[in-house]
């Protein structure tokens, strides 16, 4: 499978005129043999809305208009997509991810961790257990900024099966460390391949700080965009290289398989209830 991560500007409310900016650069991307297509965090809406009340207008049921505009456009461009959205599922309102493909929707995800930041302040947090869905043979999982700060949640994805984990993402400034050195840590931790997919533009005098990026299953980085420009990545996914997690560095004397020399009976304070409650909740 060769991804292509798009790295670009969004309009605050505009979900039409993004939706005709994400298709142009999923035309481009599919000219250039991409077989999945990744956009950032709330590429159809938007990031910094100030209210639930302002933010709910924006929000629509996971196979909504947005989604079937986005199905229409791999029908006739084929290929698969995934996007950012803000999902409505009646009086909630979740920060998603629609995984969409010439057949109609494959898959959807709801942020699970929420930063006291734009429309995470008022959305719910993510209710669904942790999946990987299979498209052309590769397993695909998904998770939304916050998320990758949290290894917790790419480690379960990797156990599900997961050979490729995206992370749309809109990685605000304080942000870098994130983008500079989370990415390559989780692909290699896990031994899958990690893209991050970052937006770029200001909303509400928020700016956002790119840096792309998409890692192999040792942490090497592939492509990666170091500037604040509109950009697509692009990379190839070799299974066999995401499902081999026994490395063999020299035979016999050093060798590393990050899943089979876990010990998950030690862990057992990650699951302990926490104590702390997050701003406004």
């Amino acid at each position: 499978m060769k991804i292509a991560a798009v790295q670009m500007d969004f309009q605050l409310m505009d979900v039409g005129g993004n939706l005709d900016r994400m298709i142009v650069k999923l035309r481009e991307a599919r000219a250039a043999g991409a077989t999945l297509t990744i956009f950032p965090e709330c590429a159809a809406t938007g990031y910094c809305f100030t209210s639930l009340d302002e933010a709910r207008p924006y929000a629509e049921p996971i196979d909504g208009a947005a989604t079937q505009r986005m199905i229409r456009a791999c029908s006739e461009l084929g290929g698969h997509v995934v996007f950012g959205l803000l999902e409505a599922d009646g009086d909630r309102v979740f920060n998603a991810l629609a995984l969409v493909g010439p057949s109609g929707l494959v898959a959807s995800y709801r942020k699970i961790h929420l930063p006291f930041l734009g429309v995470d302040m008022f959305t719910d947090f993510g209710d669904r257990p942790l999946a990987v869905h299979e498209v052309d043979g590769v397993k695909i999982g998904m998770n939304i900024c916050y998320d990758g700060g949290f290894p917790e949640t790419a480690r379960c994805l990797t156990l599900l099966g997961a050979d490729l984990i995206v992370l749309p993402t809109n990685w605000p400034p304080g942000a870098e460390t994130a983008a500079d050195y989370a990415t390559n840590t989780r692909a290699m931790e896990n031994t899958v391949y990690y893209a991050a997919i970052s937006r770029i533009g200001t909303e509400r005098g928020v700016p956002f700080i790119g840096r792309s990026r998409i890692c192999d299953p040792l942490g090497k980085t592939l492509a990666t965009a170091d500037g604040i420009e509109e950009v697509i990545l692009y990379a190839d996914i070799d299974t066999a290289r995401s499902r081999n997690k026994h490395l063999i560095r020299k035979a016999g004397s050093n060798e590393v398989n990050r899943i089979a020399d876990r010990h998950p009976e030690m862990y057992g304070e990650i699951i302990k209830p926490r104590d702390l409650q997050r701003p406004g909740r």
